[in-house]
């Protein structure tokens, strides 16, 4: 369970992704330079340049509505996600795992491939930086009761197709792919 084994799946994974339309690739390729120039801390939150990040679009089991996080930091509805661990040995398995910790619904079944990738600025940083994430989709399994963790506000279920105001164009797009993904 060693960093540099994150690192190499976070690159096998993005070499591989086959992007959904010429956008998404250029963002690929965009975290494969970041990760060639930040070979031993672009994984991580202590970089200031960015790293990467791992999310997933949680759906029910009928795939008509997504979990959403009221974040208390950010204050806006968002997918489930985070920062990478030193435990995480893949990108899928870090994206499962911020999933499981902050739905508290164990049996998410998470697609392995990413859905998307998007680039947004945080503040980890006083300066700033940026989360270059990898997200992904789970569906819960049928009846699944989900648990408000210590990083949101609140934790709800919406509609695919009426989603809260404060859910930003990125958290959109990543649930429309994920209502159209096969799980």
């Amino acid at each position: 369970m060693t960093p540099g084994f994150l690192y190499g799946d976070a690159v096998r994974v993005l070499s591989a992704w086959q992007a959904p339309d010429p956008g998404q690739d250029g963002l690929r390729l965009e975290f494969l330079r970041h990760l060639e120039v930040h070979p031993a801390d672009g994984m991580w939150r202590e970089c200031a340049d960015g790293h990467i990040t791992a999310s997933t679009a949680v759906l029910d089991a009928s795939r008509t509505r997504v979990l959403l996080t009221l974040h208390s930091k950010v204050k806006a509805w968002l997918q489930l996600g985070g920062h990478c661990e030193p435990g995480d040995l893949t990108l899928a398995g870090a994206a499962l795992r911020e999933a499981t910790e902050e739905s508290g619904i164990a049996g998410l079944r998470l697609v392995p491939e990413p859905l998307q990738l998007d680039r947004h600025e945080v503040r980890c940083h006083p300066q700033g930086t940026w989360h270059l994430d990898v997200q992904y989709v789970a569906v819960a399994p049928e009846g699944a009761r989900h648990a408000v963790s210590d990083e949101s506000d609140d934790l709800r279920w919406f509609p695919v197709d009426d989603l809260p105001e404060s859910a930003d164009e990125a958290v959109r797009r990543l649930v429309a792919r994920a209502v159209d993904a096969s799980v």
